[in-house]
């Protein structure tokens, strides 16, 4: 019995491994990686034994409150008026039902959150080259002759080919998402190479470049922050609040100066906040988009549309004000607390503000610095696009979740272990 479960235990965490390592690349694996690891787990066992007090495991609750919203998301399809959304909906969020009693019961001692973190900055190194690659030969014969040909001369330049780069390549893999994963797998490379940074210089480089060239503004932001927050965090604790305000005033000058340089930056404007419902062709997409979800939130604010709905009311808003391209595109609102509201209420989305705060709350040690700079990564994108309306962005909340579980175990039993000599 005991060597049963070991053996279904390494696949259990193979299978984990497979999905740390699939996360830059397309999501069609993920799922059925999903499920796979899942069944690995149950056939384990672990969810027979007895899950261990929450004042011993402090950080299951995050896991338990994100599971009351993943319930209250399985309730709201009682209103919701196409089933068929809800349940697609309900099947692409089936990662925030199987991890929960993951979170409560616990892994098996194989998983080792250092090889997680190393496998998450290969897969992330190895993704940019294959991705750039895929760029050069979809788009190379076709898009960028034609771009090149209606120029008056052949201009190889930054600035020109920037537009063109930072248009396609969501073609290939959604920017914003893929610039996000770089960022965490930075972060992890910085907390389990400390030792070795030259080897983080190139890998660092090329992320922070490709960030650059994709034009995503809020990765842009996410990449500033991600640095003053690490600064901040690896400060010595004597006279830390001190250090603390020099280095967010040094960040805040340091970001201001690369956002205002960027070329994207230059086309947001102060007014396309104050003006949102005032909706144009003249405005930036996601202004325009997000102007057409607030022009009645009295359809939603109380307990939502229900889960899976916010897509379908979009198209209807996009209707009235004439967008046909929109409607075409079936856009959905690219910000991930306005479609927590739209589906579920402002007390749903509160709920699930709540549980992302709660992470770094409930975190411990190592595991605590980790849940800063996720909570801060993954919040940061969620007001410019819907990370979780891709299976890869819930795999992702899924591993991060998953480190930080194991970073905190690992200082309780490091702790343990010295109140046991102490004794």
């Amino acid at each position: 019995m005991n060597r049963y479960q070991d053996i279904i235990g390494k696949v259990n965490y193979g299978i984990f491994l497979a999905i740390v390592a699939l996360l830059p690349f397309p999501q069609i694996l993920l799922r059925y990686m999903c499920v796979l690891w899942i069944i690995a787990w149950l056939l384990e066992g672990r969810w027979l034994s007895k899950p261990m007090s929450l004042r011993e495991n402090k950080i299951a609750i995050p896991f338990i409150l994100f599971g009351l919203w993943y319930i209250w998301k399985i309730v709201s399809g009682l209103w919701a008026s196409d089933y068929d959304a809800w349940a697609w909906q309900m099947e692409r969020y089936i990662a925030f039902g199987m991890i929960i009693p993951v979170g409560i019961w616990g892994v098996n001692k194989h998983y080792d959150w250092r090889m997680m973190a190393k496998v998450l900055i290969v897969s992330c190194i190895c993704a940019i080259p294959i991705y750039l690659v895929c760029f050069a030969i979809i788009f190379h014969h076709h898009e960028l002759i034609n771009f090149m040909q209606n120029k008056d001369e052949w201009d190889f330049s930054f600035t020109t080919f920037l537009p063109f780069f930072s248009s396609n390549i969501s073609y290939i893999k959604h920017r914003l998402f893929l610039c996000s994963v770089e960022l965490l797998g930075a972060v992890m490379a910085i907390y389990t190479m400390r030792n070795r940074w030259w080897l983080l210089l190139p890998s660092l480089a090329i992320m922070l470049s490709s960030i650059w060239l994709t034009g995503s503004r809020q990765s842009v932001l996410s990449c500033v922050a991600l640095g003053i927050c690490m600064l901040i965090l690896s400060l010595p604790r004597r006279d830390q609040l001190r250090y603390s305000v020099g280095v967010l005033l040094f960040g805040a000058a340091l970001g201001y100066c690369l956002l205002i340089f960027h070329p994207r930056m230059k086309d947001v404007k102060l007014t396309d906040f104050t003006e949102m419902r005032h909706v144009s062709y003249n405005h930036d997409v996601r202004f325009n988009i997000w102007g057409c979800a607030l022009q009645q939130p009295s359809d939603y604010i109380r307990h939502g549309l229900g889960a899976g709905q916010s897509t379908r009311y979009m198209v209807e808003q996009y209707k009235k004000q004439n967008f046909d391209y929109y409607v075409y595109r079936h856009y959905h609102c690219h910000n991930q607390y306005l479609e927590e509201t739209m589906e579920i209420g402002i007390f749903g989305m509160l709920l699930f503000v709540i549980a992302w705060l709660s992470i770094p709350f409930c975190a411990k040690g190592r595991g605590r610095h980790t849940a800063i700079l996720f909570v801060i990564l993954f919040m940061l994108n969620m007001f410019t696009d819907c990370m979780f309306g891709r299976f890869c962005g819930i795999a992702l909340w899924a591993a991060g979740l998953m480190i930080i579980f194991l970073q905190s175990h690992a200082q309780r039993n490091e702790q343990t272990a010295r109140d046991t000599q102490t004794h």
